[in-house]
């Protein structure tokens, strides 16, 4: 996906609340006004695709439990210069689960964010606080199938019940405005 069929997707997006709809606008902006925006050069902020996973019947989400943040928490990662973002979120899902057999429910956009990130030690090297301009996509596994931990990233790899997963992270925003989000969608679609 070129860079400008991103953008025309994202200003597509209907947002599913006001969060959404004003992460869509600063999204929007960056990309147009930052040529940088889908690498870690710009690092102020740059583009970032995550996935939320769930498992064919839709009773259980696919989590790690990241390094970083010291938290259950969805899967995804920096574009790095990619600007097919789909293609970003199941690669992710590959590297940090371990999962062969990912697939896409739709190849739409499932929610906009704008994240902050704290300032972090990254294969010893000091990360200065930014922001992740992050584009989701909710993908589909089989929760019976193996996974493995990324030792670098993450220490855990587990299928939980959404409200496991509500209670696992220990992010009290990203379970309050991104999780609980993301549940609630699920519930009220069809997908």
């Amino acid at each position: 996906m070129k860079r400008e069929e991103l953008l025309n997707q994202i200003a597509a997006y209907i947002p599913y609340n006001e969060q959404e709809a004003a992460d869509r606008e600063l999204i929007l902006h960056w990309i147009q006004d930052h040529d940088d925006a889908f690498t870690r050069q710009n690092q102020v902020a740059h583009i970032t695709a995550s996935a939320w996973v769930v498992n064919r019947d839709r009773r259980k989400v696919l989590l790690v439990y990241h390094n970083i943040y010291n938290s259950w928490s969805w899967l995804g990662g920096h574009a790095d210069g990619e600007t097919d973002l789909l293609a970003v979120a199941l690669r992710e899902v590959k590297e940090e689960a371990g999962i062969a057999n990912v697939r896409p429910v739709s190849p739409d956009i499932y929610s906009l964010e704008s994240l902050t990130v704290d300032g972090h030690v990254k294969k010893g090297q000091y990360v200065s606080s930014h922001l992740h301009l992050n584009v989701t996509y909710l993908l589909e596994a089989d929760s019976d199938e193996a996974v493995s931990i990324k030792e670098d990233e993450n220490s855990g790899v587990a299928w939980f019940t959404p409200e496991e997963a509500l209670a696992k992270s220990t992010e009290p925003w990203f379970v309050t405005h991104i999780y609980a989000k993301l549940i609630d969608k699920l519930k009220s679609s069809d997908l």
